[in-house]
């Protein structure tokens, strides 16, 4: 057994007591705050002494969350030890946050539930938080209501890695990956009791727009559920994302990207002209789509790349399409756009790139 697990096993009585979620009990028992907060004093200087040992010996070359500890000990001047409540936004500021993540809010909802309805059974809360690590919006039993408001794990509360040194949501947000931060993987002390599951959100530019993450204080979560739990985070948050690159581009037509990951949520937008408008992160990563080049025109032909039977029947049909209109035209260009509903510009790009001569 290494050292940092001698520790954390002689430690872990003395962090709960029999706590279980009300949700999943008929009878309450809970830890009182206040001899909650005792028994964490009693463990504050073993998880703050580990967290020194960690950071001198220089473990953060190799390992992401000692690397994470050491930017909240000595980018962010936090300390382990500090007992200090979570900083929360006022009700305007919390209003203020809502309505610049209405959209994604709106196309998170239907993805929040169904996480819920698979994990709030078992004592756990779901939130969306925006990028500055604040949570937005929040799904979780009402009868957990007043632990997990106690522990931070509501809307309001401020988890940025800057705010809070270790934890699901900032860490997430800070590295951009998923990850689950679990227990004494925490940086404050105050903070080892909680297991939280995190995954990064990006918008409809490739961007990171949010946080999705799944916590809980349960003390009996095994390795095993965390890693399904990590899972159904990860999936979640990619429905997240394609919702809310419909909602974008609701009068684009949307298509899946052909990359060799089905579920990774790789979609192109395209427009009337079969231009490609806009294209998920995924998707961006997949093809080496960038701002610049859909700024500049990107035909979804050149990005689709050979499909094989299925484009080259799509290319015969737009091709023979062209030829059509131009023949009843009389090769007269603006009549054949007017016909076919598309600028001269558009038509003569496509001309061109099916090398189709006027009639003479």
């Amino acid at each position: 057994m290494s050292a940092r697990s001698a520790i954390v096993s002689k430690a872990e009585p003395l962090w709960i007591v029999g706590y279980v979620p009300a949700s999943m009990a008929t009878e309450r028992k809970e830890v009182p705050l206040t001899g909650r907060i005792g028994l964490i004093g009693r463990q504050t200087a073993v998880h703050a002494d580990l967290v020194q040992a960690s950071i001198a010996k220089s473990d953060a070359a190799h390992s992401a969350l000692v690397a994470s500890w050491r930017r909240s000990l000595q980018l962010h001047h936090l300390d382990p030890a500090e007992r200090k409540a979570p900083r929360r936004l006022t009700e305007g500021e919390l209003r203020g946050a809502r309505q610049r993540m209405e959209r994604m809010i709106r196309a998170a909802e239907t993805s929040l539930n169904r996480l819920y309805q698979a994990v709030g059974g078992v004592g756990c809360c779901v939130m969306l938080a925006d990028r500055d690590g604040i949570p937005v919006e929040r799904r979780g039993a009402v009868a957990d209501d007043e632990t997990f408001d106690e522990w931070g794990l509501w809307t309001g509360t401020v988890w940025s890695e800057d705010s809070e040194g270790t934890n699901g949501i900032g860490t997430c947000l800070a590295d951009q990956r998923a990850l689950t931060i679990h227990r004494d993987q925490h940086f404050f002390s105050r903070n080892t009791l909680l297991s939280c599951t995190t995954a990064p959100v990006y918008d409809h530019e490739g961007n990171l727009a949010a946080a999705l993450d799944v916590s809980s204080c349960r003390s009996d979560l095994t390795e095993g559920f965390v890693q399904l739990i990590s899972v159904a985070v990860g999936d979640a948050a990619r429905r997240i994302e394609a919702e809310n690159f419909r909602m974008v581009y609701s009068n684009a037509r949307i298509l899946l990207a052909p990359v060799a990951e089905r579920g990774a949520g790789a979609l192109i937008a395209v427009d009337q002209d079969d231009l490609v408008i806009g294209a998920t992160r995924s998707a961006r990563l997949a093809l080496g789509i960038t701002g610049e080049a859909l700024a500049r025109g990107l035909l979804a032909a050149d990005v689709l790349g050979d499909q094989a039977k299925a484009k080259e029947d799509l290319d015969d049909a737009e091709r023979g399409a062209l030829q059509r209109a131009m023949a009843r035209a009389g090769g007269n260009v603006s009549a054949a756009a007017q016909n076919l509903g598309i600028s001269r510009a558009t038509l003569h790009r496509k001309l061109a790139r099916f090398e189709i001569r006027r009639p003479h």
